[in-house]
């Protein structure tokens, strides 16, 4: 794969990571970094930064909830490494009930919190940044519920489709701005941490995400701007 995609403007992409401590977002990171991407992590814990993602630009604990913290975090990144071009938003987790009467406030303001409390803070602190870039780049991963409710997933699968919702928003902002950035919604069943021969069927190895977070920066994907992609599943 030639790297030429990875540059812009001669310079080596700049790509956040949010959420980068998980075994997708661990897999992303060292994708891109081996194709000449400048990775900068972004996760919960300091201490799993640094075990699991020694070899990217910069690590960066940060609750992605508080918006505040989130935006003394851009000043950081913009005053050491410059405006980003990516984002890949990996922030998440699942929350399942019985039934709708199963579906538990406190599973909400969960979900509610990790997945679009902070999709909501870190976009809004970078959109500018994705905007002005040469080809900006945002990405989450949403799921198959959002377009298939069931009684039990009700609260996960609103949660995913308000998300969706919010970066269809993004997109039209790009489009409205003339710009060649991309905001897309990854869609998969399920991701999966096991190889690929091991992998539950339906599901999604995380290294088939990382390979999408490399397409992600082709200039193809201009032409997904505002839409749905589903990811290959084993």
């Amino acid at each position: 794969m030639s790297k030429e995609r990875f540059f812009l403007n001669q310079k080596p992409r700049l790509v956040l990571i949010a959420g980068a401590t998980s075994a997708s977002g661990v897999a992303c990171a060292q994708a891109l970094t081996d194709a000449g991407v400048r990775v900068i992590a972004i996760g919960s814990n300091q201490a799993r930064l640094d075990e699991r993602l020694g070899g990217v630009e910069a690590r960066y604990e940060c609750d992605l909830t508080d918006f505040t913290a989130v935006q003394q975090l851009a000043e950081r990144i913009h005053e050491s490494y410059g405006t980003i071009d990516g984002l890949i938003h990996l922030v998440g987790g699942w929350r399942g009930g019985k039934s709708i009467v199963g579906q538990s406030d406190e599973d909400w303001d969960f979900l509610h919190r990790s997945v679009l409390t902070t999709l909501r803070n870190t976009t809004r602190a970078f959109v500018d940044d994705l905007i002005s870039s040469p080809a900006g780049r945002l990405a989450i991963v949403s799921a198959e519920a959002v377009q298939n409710p069931t009684p039990s997933n009700a609260n996960y699968g609103a949660v995913k489709a308000a998300a969706e919702h919010w970066v269809n928003a993004i997109a039209r902002l790009f489009s409205k701005n003339a710009s060649n950035a991309a905001a897309i919604s990854w869609v998969v069943k399920a991701l999966s941490e096991k190889s690929p021969e091991e992998t539950t069927p339906g599901h999604t190895p995380v290294q088939w995400l990382a390979q999408a977070a490399l397409e992600l920066l082709s200039d193809q994907t201009v032409k997904l701007n505002g839409t749905r992609v589903a990811l290959p599943q084993a």
